[in-house]
């Protein structure tokens, strides 16, 4: 535990450092705070920035940061000299994983702080944004750890990021995207929050979010043991 830390600690320094990492998790929230008070408009849903940025966020901000993190480091050469001081894999995944975890639940308070929500349903919505951030990281992680340069992560997470925060938002508009886009955990995640206050939990959506959690995990496993951390 003291390893991971420590991994922690300096993961959340070089967050606050890294400009274009820091930029993905203030973005949305801002982006939420300005749109959800300055655009009135007749007959809008209540909340409705609020539910879409916080989607949008849930599918782009911590599985962009978390393959660009793993996949730079492995450009770097600094998960080999991690290696080399006795630091263990899963040691580092957990002390990456949860900085980067953390900082998005701080930008998801944000988003929730935007909305009008009461006590119960402020608690849903950064539980559902806990669960759709860690499904993420584990698409993030397994990307990162395929890739064997910067470069390539990201030409990876892009098409990737676009369809997971892009695809809730044009469920809205489109029953056949809609019907394409109900396996996904970000269209779920998306769903769940439009009916936060109504929200009855069951295999219609955290049974795929769970589902997909599997897949992405399946991912990782295979693209660890072909790539290691090497």
């Amino acid at each position: 535990m003291d390893m991971v830390a420590a991994i922690f600690k300096r993961q959340i320094k070089d967050t606050c450092k890294n400009k274009t990492i820091f930029i993905q998790f203030v973005m949305f929230p801002v982006l939420t705070l300005i749109m959800n008070k300055a655009v009135k408009i007749d007959g809008m849903p209540d909340n409705f920035f609020v539910n879409l940025f916080a989607t949008m966020y849930v599918g782009m901000a911590p599985l962009t940061s978390m393959a660009a993190v793993i996949a730079e480091e492995k450009e770097k050469n600094t998960l080999r000299v991690l290696r080399m001081s006795n630091v263990k894999p899963q040691e580092y995944l957990l002390g990456i994983g949860s900085s980067i975890w953390l900082v998005c639940m701080l930008g998801a308070a944000v988003i929730c702080a935007a909305g009008s929500y009461g006590l119960r349903e402020e608690l849903a919505f950064m539980a559902i944004m806990a669960v759709g951030n860690f499904a993420s990281l584990l698409l993030g992680a397994a990307i990162g750890i395929w890739s064997k340069t910067q470069m390539m992560a990201t030409s990876i997470t892009v098409p990737v990021m676009m369809v997971f925060a892009f695809l809730p938002m044009l469920s809205m508009f489109n029953a056949t995207i809609a019907k394409m886009g109900k396996i996904t955990y970000s269209v779920q995640i998306g769903s769940m929050l439009e009916r936060i206050d109504t929200l009855h939990l069951g295999p219609d959506n955290m049974g795929i979010v769970a589902a997909n959690v599997v897949v992405f995990t399946a991912l990782f496993l295979i693209a660890y043991r072909k790539c290691g951390l090497e």
